[in-house]
């Protein structure tokens, strides 16, 4: 049975959970808003333009959450979930420069219409930006977290690309890179409450734990999505990871155990950047033969199990029932 075949799960609307914190997000999206305005007319019409484009907003979702979990009510977490949202975003425009990207979430991407140039500016602007608005609140150890997270966002970045295009990458160093490259934001986002005053520290490991898994969870049915989705949802062809020399965990699984006329195959692919010699249908078949996409959901339904024991030192209450809820969610999503 394939992962896009398993029986449907019924979970609560994500909606009902989200309700927890929709006034908050909404004040964190006119936040973004304010703080994209700048009389620079290419930093303006670019930064509406991504926005406009809209987003999941799960990090700063998790960062509200971890908060009210831990009662916190003021203006001081909006700030920092339009920040982690901004150092998202920074880093999506700079992967897309890296990978060439052409299309992200159905629409163009920033590099595609404006080039290479004014983007990787755009995606520096935009990181300043965001460390400028933590600065606001003056809380040092809120600035370390997210200097920290976007240290290690880096460094995964960087060794994914010395990694690009290589058919030996292992799983080990697969895990580090997502690690580094994903779940260090999340991990940021959900402990960043336990540090704003009055701290609660002793809070702050239990809750990078559960963002770390979470995200971690989230890479992995991303990794997946790119085999079992439909390009109509995903915003972007099928294989795309594959096609731009990235070898992710379906594929890193496959390659030991298959022959060398069918590791030929994926090496083409990676050596063209392109659906040249090779057709998708051939790579998705494999796949599936091997079960590979099976054994990728089992892995990610661990690091989902394992963002919820995180909890358990964490009080009661709806925000602990969401934050329960979120690997859920995130392993049952088809976009």
């Amino acid at each position: 049975m394939t992962v896009d075949q398993r029986p449907s799960v019924q979970l609560p609307s994500a909606t009902r959970y989200l309700s927890l914190v929709a006034d908050k997000l909404a004040l964190t999206e006119e936040v973004l808003r304010r703080n994209l305005e700048s009389d620079v007319p290419f930093i303006q019409k670019s930064g509406e333009y991504i926005f406009e484009g809209g987003g999941k907003r799960i990090r700063p979702a998790m960062l509200l959450l971890c908060a009210r979990l831990l009662g916190r009510d003021s203006d001081e977490e909006v700030t920092y979930g339009a920040v982690v949202e901004l150092i998202h975003n920074a880093t999506l425009i700079h992967d897309d420069i890296i990978d060439h990207s052409s299309l992200r979430r159905g629409r163009e991407t920033v590099n595609q219409l404006w080039g290479n140039g004014l983007t990787v500016l755009l995606g520096d602007w935009l990181y300043t930006t965001s460390m400028r608005m933590a600065i606001d609140h003056g809380n040092i150890e809120v600035i370390r977290v997210l200097c920290d997270g976007t240290l290690r966002m880096t460094e995964g970045e960087l060794l994914a690309l010395e990694r690009l295009g290589k058919i030996d990458l292992t799983v080990d160093e697969y895990l580090e890179i997502t690690e580094r490259k994903t779940a260090q934001l999340f991990a940021a986002a959900c402990s960043i409450p336990a540090v704003i005053f009055p701290q609660r520290l002793e809070l702050a490991e239990p809750l990078a734990r559960y963002g770390r898994s979470l995200g971690l969870c989230f890479q992995l049915v991303d990794d997946l999505l790119d085999f079992t989705g439909q390009e109509s949802e995903l915003g972007k062809p099928v294989l795309s990871d594959l096609k731009e020399g990235r070898l992710t965990l379906p594929l890193i699984l496959l390659l030991p155990r298959v022959g060398p006329r069918r590791r030929d195959l994926i090496r083409r692919v990676l050596d063209d950047r392109d659906f040249l010699s090779v057709e998708p249908e051939e790579i998705l078949e494999l796949v599936e033969a091997e079960g590979t996409v099976d054994e990728t959901f089992e892995r990610a339904v661990g690091y989902a199990d394992e963002a919820r024991r995180a909890l358990d030192v964490l009080p009661g209450g709806d925000a602990r029932e969401a934050l329960e809820f979120a690997p859920d969610f995130v392993l049952n999503r088809r976009s």
